[in-house]
């Protein structure tokens, strides 16, 4: 089939290269160049790069909305357009363009956490399960009808960066599949179970050692590796990227031995954190030679 591929972060580009392998990717459409790095050079996006390897022309338009942006992307004349943490929200002509549609591929399994951040919520809710759903896309955020779903179980050790990872790799196998069997039934999503998953807000990220054990466990987890949970040592920001609840009980931030913390019911253990301008280490490597006093901020 004649494929317009839609993407912008890592997430994307495993989905970008099963895709390409099989059918016709006519154009990639990704975010501009950003500036990035000690120099702030403009840097193309992980699709815009991956796109290019393979020799895919890449579009980058600020925004959609216009008539003569809408008309190129029709004149691709494409079968159907795969969308993968674009970035960019699609008016209805360009939903309307590809003969079967926009697909997109998004990491949860809806109507569970439709929106920005789906990955973060569902491990910082204690979610048991989560997945990748392909779904028709239309005019509302993440409403349509899902074409398909795949699940996975979340480990009790497992970050963010882990689960992004193999939710990624899933997408790709889904859609792949999906894009196989076209034209499929679309299943409208249940009206009962809707959850939003907003954009992660950076005042979040402060641990907050009086909360559960359990809350705080996630918080680290969910935040791993950005923008990262954090708390105060010796007037210093640490950020902490790994943790499992310990046994323990104490003062909420009273540090009870190595780096596990007493919380406001239990304790967590601290398995990876990164000091100021320092790269992240295990816990046992980042205290020796540090120790922590006795109670954190």
């Amino acid at each position: 089939m004649r494929v317009i591929f839609m993407g912008t972060p890592d997430f994307s580009v495993p989905a970008l290269r099963a895709v390409a392998s099989r059918h016709d990717v006519v154009a990639v459409y990704s975010q501009p160049p950003r500036a990035a790095g000690r120099g702030q050079k403009p840097r193309p996006s992980a699709v815009h790069a991956a796109a290019d390897e393979l020799g895919i022309a890449v579009r980058t338009p600020l925004r959609l909305r216009g008539e003569d942006e809408q008309a190129a992307f029709a004149t691709l004349r494409a079968d159907v357009a795969v969308v993968v943490a674009y970035g960019l929200i699609l008016p209805q002509p360009v939903l309307d363009a590809p003969r079967l549609g926009c697909l997109n591929i998004h990491a949860s399994l809806l109507p569970r956490w439709r929106g920005a951040a789906p990955i973060h919520r569902a491990i910082m809710a204690g979610d048991a399960e989560t997945g990748v759903s392909i779904m028709q896309m239309e005019a509302g955020l993440d409403t349509g009808p899902v074409l398909a779903e795949a699940r996975t179980g979340i480990g009790a050790e497992e970050t963010t960066a882990d689960l992004h990872d193999r939710l990624s790799e899933m997408g790709a196998d889904l859609i792949v599949d999906v894009l196989a069997r076209l034209p499929l039934p679309a299943v409208p999503q249940a009206e009962d179970g809707v959850t939003y998953a907003a954009k992660i807000d950076k005042a979040e990220a402060r641990v907050d050692w009086t909360r559960p054990a359990a809350g705080v466990d996630r918080l680290i987890r969910g935040l791993s590796p950005f923008p990262g949970a954090w708390c105060e040592i010796a007037g210093e920001r640490v950020k902490l990227l790994r943790s499992r609840v310990a046994a323990g009980q104490g003062t909420p931030g009273q540090v009870l031995s190595g780096f596990t913390i007493a919380c406001g019911d239990g304790a967590v253990e601290v398995l990876e954190a990164q000091r100021s301008g320092k790269k992240p280490m295990a816990a046992e490597e980042l205290l020796r030679g540090w120790p922590l006093p006795p109670r954190l901020g």
